[in-house]
């Protein structure tokens, strides 16, 4: 029995840790601006597209920097373009330019490719196969959880003991308060979507080294369920994203080893809407109180 579900289990590690890469992209973003940046599935995207169309071009070792340069380059201007000017606006304008930005993208990595699936590049190391006990898979399915954990960890020390993650801290906790102390505001909302669309890039990597066909919309699905696992574990909690990651990767995969294939994203959404009933704030969020 463990034999049969041995590779699923590897399998939803994996994944879980490339959904937590993308999870912490939409939890930053929104523990800082209150916003759901929809179109951070999409950046994801077309960091697959950069690395399809620069592998062809030159050597991997300076396609990959460049790639994630370029995903990095491309968060940042859908930040300064879509949603700097809209800082003082309703918060309902600032979600209504996050999902025309999405369908921006969308349609024109459409035009780009002209809509056919692209190749993506096989990568060294990481896409050659290793068996575990009774699994054959990919050096990627073991690379994936350890780099998620050292980024994420990276990450949370950047959060709690360097100048900016200190200003990015008193940004979450009282936006106009932390302006009127001196934080540059906008220097830490760049920052934050910098750091998400670095994520983005090497999550990417680590996705289509295992799923190797590119589409325009293929970063919808795993958009939406990083966006899950963000709102399961707490969103605005960091930790709370990764474990929401995990848990959504394994089970899903484990469904698919109990023959249920079909239900295996039904259950994703379905695990949101329980959680949203039972506890809105997620596994590691914090209640809030709005002031009046």
């Amino acid at each position: 029995m463990f034999d049969k579900i041995f590779p699923y289990l590897l399998a939803g590690v994996s994944v879980g840790g490339q959904y937590a890469l993308i999870a912490v992209g939409y939890t930053m973003v929104y523990g800082i601006l209150r916003l759901i940046n929809f179109a951070h599935g999409d950046i994801f995207t077309a960091a697959g597209f950069f690395m399809v169309y620069i592998s062809a071009t030159m050597p991997l070792y300076l396609a990959i920097p460049l790639v994630t340069v370029l995903t990095v380059a491309l968060g940042f201007t859908v930040e300064r373009v879509a949603y700097k000017p809209l800082r003082t606006a309703p918060r309902m304008s600032i979600m209504i330019s996050a999902i025309g930005v999405s369908y921006l993208l969308q349609n024109l990595m459409w035009y780009i490719t002209g809509g056919l699936a692209k190749q993506y590049p096989v990568l060294p190391w990481i896409s050659d196969s290793i068996t575990l006990g009774s699994a054959s898979t990919k050096v990627v399915t073991i690379v994936t959880p350890i780099l998620t954990i050292v980024l994420v960890t990276a990450l949370v020390m950047l959060i709690q003991r360097t100048k900016i993650g200190m200003a990015m801290r008193a940004v979450s906790k009282d936006f106009e308060t932390a302006e009127l102390m001196g934080i540059k505001i906008n220097s830490v909302i760049s920052t934050t979507f910098i750091i998400g669309s670095f994520l983005a890039a090497v999550g990417s990597m680590l996705y289509f080294t295992n799923y190797t066909t590119v589409t325009p919309t293929i970063g919808a699905m795993p958009g939406l369920k990083a966006f899950v696992a963000a709102v399961f574990g707490g969103i605005g909690s960091i930790p709370g994203a990764v474990v929401g990651a995990f848990i959504i990767g394994i089970a899903e995969n484990l469904i698919r080893a109990m023959g249920y294939t079909t239900f295996s994203d039904a259950f994703t959404f379905a695990l949101l809407i329980l959680i949203l009933l039972v506890k809105p704030t997620g596994l590691f969020g914090e209640k809030t109180s709005e002031k009046v």
